[in-house]
């Protein structure tokens, strides 16, 4: 049966690709030219993503002239003051210099405006003067021997009471023989290394004198103390 047509295989045709290796080849480079195709429009992409960014470009600014003077803001605050927490003002301190220079005195709750000048501080108040001695004392000499002498201490109270008192009379030389008070109770008499000490028996009344008298010796012509205080105060006349 001549005129009868016979399908065709399909192991004939990989039995003909077999006897053409050429074939196979030819699928093998075309294969690995896609791949490098596909790898070299991966990596531009992934470098571009992993690449830094470009660091934006600086300008340069003019400058600017330097502030006349100190320029004050005053901060409004619309919350509610809360005392130990918020602030209360920005003003400086009393008796600090504010920005124009000029001196705020204590007690002003706002900075002085420029301009305004503050009148001078006050003088501070003077000393109080030392209190008079409540008993003074005037030194004079009423008898010289030459070798010897007789002098007095005058005790004046200034004061309206009764008043306690002590004569200290310094001698470089010299040796006591008495000391006495002349119409009063007597005191307390002692001598120490040129030092005579004298300490009322009674206390001199108010606005009254009374004189305290001694009698040294063997002064070597010395015939004065070199010393005279009366409760720590110095004797006039000496």
């Amino acid at each position: 049966m001549s005129g009868r047509r016979h399908a065709r295989s399909p192991l004939g045709g990989l039995l003909q690709m077999a006897r053409s290796p050429w074939i196979v080849v030819a699928a093998g480079v075309v294969a690995l030219v896609a791949l490098q195709v596909v790898a070299l429009l991966a990596v531009p992409g992934r470098d571009r993503v992993d690449a830094a960014p470009e660091p934006a470009p600086t300008l340069a600014l003019p400058d600017l002239p330097p502030p006349t003077s100190p320029t004050r803001v005053a901060a409004t605050l619309s919350m509610p003051v809360v005392p130990g927490l918020s602030p209360r003002r920005t003003e400086p301190p009393p008796g600090v210099a504010d920005g124009n220079g000029t001196q705020a005195p204590p007690g002003y709750d706002d900075a002085v405006p420029p301009g305004v000048t503050l009148p001078p501080a006050p003088p501070p108040a003077p000393a109080p003067p030392a209190p008079a001695p409540s008993v003074a004392g005037r030194y004079s000499k009423l008898n010289d021997y030459g070798d010897a002498f007789i002098g007095e201490v005058l005790l004046t109270s200034a004061a309206s009471g009764s008043r306690s008192w002590t004569v200290r009379l310094v001698l470089p030389r010299g040796r006591l023989v008495t000391a006495w008070i002349e119409g009063a109770p007597q005191g307390t008499a002692r001598m120490n290394d040129g030092v005579f000490t004298y300490t009322s028996g009674v206390d001199l009344g108010g606005r009254s004198s009374v004189p305290l008298r001694f009698h040294f010796e063997h002064t070597a012509g010395v015939n004065r103390p070199s010393s005279c205080t009366v409760d720590g105060l110095g004797c006039s006349g000496l």
